[in-house]
């Protein structure tokens, strides 16, 4: 039994959002009690206590959209690489990557990830997988790492007819494979679903295929109207819009989730909401990609679950919190929008994500809740109440300030250091993985 205190707790919970000087009691996997410190103490005197020096204790957060892929890929310039549109950023970097990672590749962007996640205090992952050199057994060589390092997943591989026929089918069958595998486990840390990059590199063929190999056993992970080709590829080729392409298709759905979403229509609008569909939003990814910004605050208006991700970007969920309110509150020339969206989107809709998927609940501290519990290093010289809490995390804190994370009930990074994690080990052998990766691309030696 492990008691957090000595520390403010936000618990998320309406029950009992907040303690000023309270504390968390995890037993096991689960969360057995929020309260006041003092009376934990005395109700648990045999506790382990883990000290959250004055810190802000939180419920871990929920990253719902982003790429392992992409964690070999800080400070990589690719020779020769200009993009002057969304399609150009994909071909020349993503693409590129993606076509060159191996097994080892895998694991080591995996390795990669997930140390930054942990010490960023994101502790569940939604990730959207690609590596065309070698796609079986990818999937099943990140959740390993996933499970040695202890963080909640919910994997799929990104099906796209980009790279030929073979490989489209591989791909369909790596979901297919993953996907049974966590059936028959029935783990609560790792789960599955059924991948697709979008829809302009998806044919009908293959859209048919991917429902089929699914057969309704999970939700689908795509990525949907992030640039205008996707629109013009479904209008041209198909003669509807994306969204309307996924309906047709059976793609569309309660624990479908669809990523980006940015050029949407307003009848589209009304079949994600129709369908229960859910929408994951990347801002901080979609300003640097230049592909502008995602109609959230419409679709929220609407009635669509609309969470938050980091995508390719960062691992950073409390920088893309930051992101989202600039981003709608300078396309919109509001200064007074955003503000209460922007903290739903991370902290109440992505734990309802979750929620499609794993069993117990996620993004809140209250008995029964899974065991992920943060505590953000944050001295306070302004008044901090429940109030006001939400202000000091958008404008007092990033994902650094995390001191302490615990996954499962698992305390894996404490004061700022690993526990029973070798980070130099694997940081050495990433870099090893990362210099046959970037040689590859750019033909040199690292």
């Amino acid at each position: 039994m492990l008691l957090i205190g000595n520390g403010r707790v936000l618990t998320r919970d309406p029950a009992m959002p907040y303690l000023p000087d309270g504390g968390v009691v995890l037993e096991g996997e689960t969360v057995r009690e929020v309260g006041p410190l003092t009376a934990l103490r005395e109700s648990y005197p045999e506790a382990e206590f883990l000290d959250a020096r004055g810190g802000v204790i939180m419920p871990g957060l929920i990253n719902a959209h982003t790429h392992i892929y992409s964690g070999l890929a800080r400070g990589l310039s690719i020779a020769g690489n200009d993009p002057t549109n969304f399609l150009e950023v994909l071909e020349g970097t993503w693409w590129n990557i993606d076509r060159h990672l191996t097994l080892d590749g895998n694991r080591a962007s995996a390795y990669a990830t997930v140390l930054e996640c942990i010490r960023n205090g994101v502790t569940t992952i939604f990730d959207h997988h690609a590596s065309f050199r070698e796609i079986p057994g990818s999937l099943f060589a990140i959740q390993e790492v996933c499970q040695e390092l202890g963080i909640r997943a919910c994997l799929c591989y990104e099906v796209s007819d980009r790279d030929g026929e073979e490989k489209c089918r591989q791909a369909i069958q790596e979901n297919a494979d993953f996907l049974q595998w966590t059936l028959d486990r029935e783990d609560d840390m790792i789960r599955a679903m059924f991948g697709g990059h979008a829809l302009f590199t998806l044919s009908d063929r293959t859209l048919d295929q991917m429902a089929q190999a699914n057969s309704g056993r999970t939700g689908f992970h795509i990525h949907v109207s992030e640039g205008m080709n996707d629109v013009y590829d479904s209008l041209q080729n198909h003669g509807c819009r994306p969204v309307e392409r996924l309906l047709h298709h059976g793609i569309l759905g309660e624990r479908t989730l669809l990523g980006h979403c940015i050029h949407l229509g307003p009848d589209e609008m009304d079949i994600l909401r129709e369908t229960g569909t859910m929408v994951v939003n990347n801002p901080e990814s979609n300003m640097g990609n230049a592909v502008g910004c995602a109609p959230v605050l419409q679709m929220l208006q609407r009635g669509i679950l609309v969470g938050m991700g980091t995508d390719a970007y960062t691992h950073d969920m409390l920088e893309s919190l930051k992101v989202f309110l600039l981003i709608q509150r300078h396309h919109a020339c509001l200064p007074n929008v955003a503000w209460g969206e922007d903290m739903d989107l991370l902290f109440r809709n992505n734990a309802a994500i979750a929620a499609k998927y794993f069993r117990k609940p996620l993004g809140v501290l209250k008995p029964g809740a899974a065991a992920d519990v943060i505590v953000m290093d944050y001295p306070v010289f302004t008044p901090f109440s429940e109030e006001n809490a939400d202000g000091h995390i958008l404008f007092g804190m990033m994902g650094r300030s995390c001191r302490t994370t615990v996954i499962n009930g698992r305390v894996l990074y404490k004061d700022r250091e690993f526990v029973g994690i070798d980070e130099e080990r694997l940081n050495a052998w990433t870099l090893e993985q990362a210099k046959k990766l970037w040689g590859e691309l750019n033909h040199r030696t690292y």
